[in-house]
């Protein structure tokens, strides 16, 4: 070894060093969401320990968790290609109501599980041509097929709901939902939430390691270099909407699922939490950069809100302020946290 040579285990220790620096930048925004969460749940322990020492409570939690993660996963797809999607609350609730009347008129549950994923996708087609086709704002395109898809949801049903207790026991209903698979069976994990976290990892997949991650992030980024590189701009953007319809169809499925009835309203309450926790997970509204882990972190840290706070002992007028108080938070978090990247 030379005079000026280093001993290589030092070197080896620097370069690790290195990379797991290289990874935390890298990684920032979604340790940032995990952090808020782990200091989040800290907090509610200690005003409740009797509460959140129990598991069924955070089991609780995992039984409706899932459909937001549904919803969430795409959106960051979509934020990160510089477009918006609202329309997914009702793109949920017509989905799910194709698959509730399959259902409901005797068919068989995977016919209705396949025919909701096509109303889904169709709907995302839909948006894509407004927005993408004929070069709508894609905030008020979405915003207004939202209300335009729920009239038409009232219009069919006149506002009543599709029961469907006899799927209880049937073999897709076991597979997706309610019982836990045998593997972790002690643990009490509903299916749902292994489906949701399986669909999270396929998500990270597409987002870091496929072409189709690439793409979305040059659209977003910058969609005239996009072009130059040879990517197709208006089909990618186009696609990031297809996979929000197809994600707001499963949401929907899952949702029925759970509940065994369909009700008019189905996915009208998800807009504001499932952007909250998009948001506060780490992606920016700019474009270009998200995190698909960290959008799953944000809506954990929202779904536990109201939990955290009726178990502090606090009224449900609490909720919304809390909701306010963490999204802004975290937000200004994730603003030091680091500005655009190209």
């Amino acid at each position: 070894m030379g005079l000026g040579a280093k001993p290589s285990g030092q070197q080896n220790g620097r370069e690790d060093a290195s990379s797991l620096v290289k990874w935390a930048r890298k990684n920032r925004r979604a340790i940032t969401s995990t952090l808020f969460l782990i200091v989040m749940l800290i907090g509610f322990t200690a005003a409740n320990p009797e509460v959140f020492s129990q598991f069924k409570t955070y089991r609780s939690v995992m039984i409706a968790l899932p459909i937001s993660m549904f919803l969430v996963v795409p959106l960051v797809f979509v934020v990160t290609a510089g477009e918006i999607d609202l329309s997914f609350p009702s793109v949920v609730g017509l989905s799910s109501y194709a698959f509730a009347s399959i259902v409901d008129q005797g068919g068989e549950p995977l016919l209705g599980v396949a025919a909701a994923l096509l109303v889904g996708a169709a709907l995302g087609y839909l948006n894509a041509i407004l927005v993408v086709r004929i070069g709508l704002s894609a905030l008020v395109a979405t915003l207004g097929m939202n209300f335009f898809l729920r009239g038409l949801i009232n219009i069919l049903v006149e506002g009543f709901s599709i029961a469907i207790p006899e799927i209880r026991g049937s073999l897709i209903h076991s597979l997706m939902t309610d019982d836990p698979i045998k593997i972790v069976e002690h643990l009490g994990i509903p299916n749902q939430m292994l489906w949701a976290l399986a669909f999270m990892v396929l998500g990270i997949f597409l987002y870091n390691r496929h072409s189709f991650g690439v793409r979305v992030h040059c659209v977003g980024d910058n969609p005239e270099s996009a072009a130059e590189m040879g990517i197709d701009v208006n089909r990618t953007r186009a696609q990031v909407f297809i996979f929000a319809g197809i994600g707001a169809a499963l949401a929907g499925i899952f949702s029925v699922m759970i509940n065994f009835v369909w009700w008019p309203t189905t996915g009208d309450g998800l807009l504001l939490p499932v952007l909250a926790g998009l948001f506060v997970g780490g992606t920016p509204t700019w474009g270009g950069i998200g995190t698909v882990f960290g959008g799953t972190i944000g809506t954990t840290i929202v779904a536990f809100i109201e939990t955290g706070v009726i178990a502090a002992g606090l009224t449900g007028f609490f909720t919304q302020f809390f909701y306010g108080l963490i999204i802004i938070l975290s937000l200004i978090f994730q603003r030091f946290n680091g500005g655009r990247v190209r």
